[in-house]
């Protein structure tokens, strides 16, 4: 009986031990993200007012696991989620020797960025949909992967090559400016007009905005998320 305790003690200490590891480097990457993205917007802000004055680019802090960044009519969430995942055995990244060779790479830390339009937020409009742009996964060594659209310019490289993926100021800056190119270029449609044809009372006071528009959305890319 000892020993089988002895077992679970052990196990529970190694993924714990590992868990909070992963937590702390995520939570170091988002921490720097953050700071880049303001660099960056902040640069942007000075390039785009020599242009158009009237172009706004806006970073937004939101708490410890969120930022925002506004430009145009688009609004870029960005989000770290507190728990660390993992994946079944079948998914492609859990099939790489990288991750074979140690178990303590079987565990991520993950980024989220969404897309959603600006005035959902402004005029708090909840069923309005956001868009996954993509996912960024950081492991115990900081090294990453991003699983995202086609969209993304981001390397072509399997999200099985995280090995050769390390952590770098010059990768989050590409990562959120791949993410700002992805949303300007994820157009706005409007409706059919036999879609708003008949609206009601409730619709009518629930939201003044009485079209619900929906952006194109993105192409998810299978080759890289699965």
């Amino acid at each position: 009986m000892e020993d089988k305790l002895d077992d679970i003690i052990n196990g529970l200490h190694q993924k714990s031990k590992t868990k909070q590891a992963i937590y702390r480097n995520t939570k170091e990457v988002f921490n720097r993200m953050k700071e880049i993205s303001q660099d960056l917007v902040a640069e942007l802000t000075e390039r785009i007012t020599r242009l158009d004055g009237d172009v706004l680019i806006e970073y937004k802090n939101i708490g410890e696991h969120e930022f925002q960044i506004k430009f145009s009519g688009d609004l870029l969430v960005f989000v770290m989620h507190s728990n660390i995942i993992t994946f079944p055995d079948d998914y492609e990244i859990m099939r790489s020797d990288y991750v074979e060779e140690d178990f303590r790479r079987r565990f991520f830390g993950h980024i989220m960025a969404y897309n959603f339009m600006a005035d959902t937020i402004k005029y708090n409009r909840l069923d309005d949909p956001g868009y996954l742009v993509g996912r960024m996964l950081i492991n115990i060594e900081k090294h990453f992967c991003i699983e995202g659209v086609r969209q993304l310019d981001l390397p072509k490289d399997k999200i099985s090559n995280m090995e050769a993926n390390r952590i770098s100021d010059k990768a989050l800056r590409t990562i959120v400016e791949s993410a700002m190119i992805a949303a300007v270029n994820n157009d706005l449609m409007g409706q059919d007009v036999s879609d708003i044809e008949r609206t009601t009372l409730k619709q009518k006071l629930d939201n003044s905005q009485l079209t619900k528009p929906r952006k194109l959305g993105f192409q998810i890319s299978h080759e890289l998320t699965h």
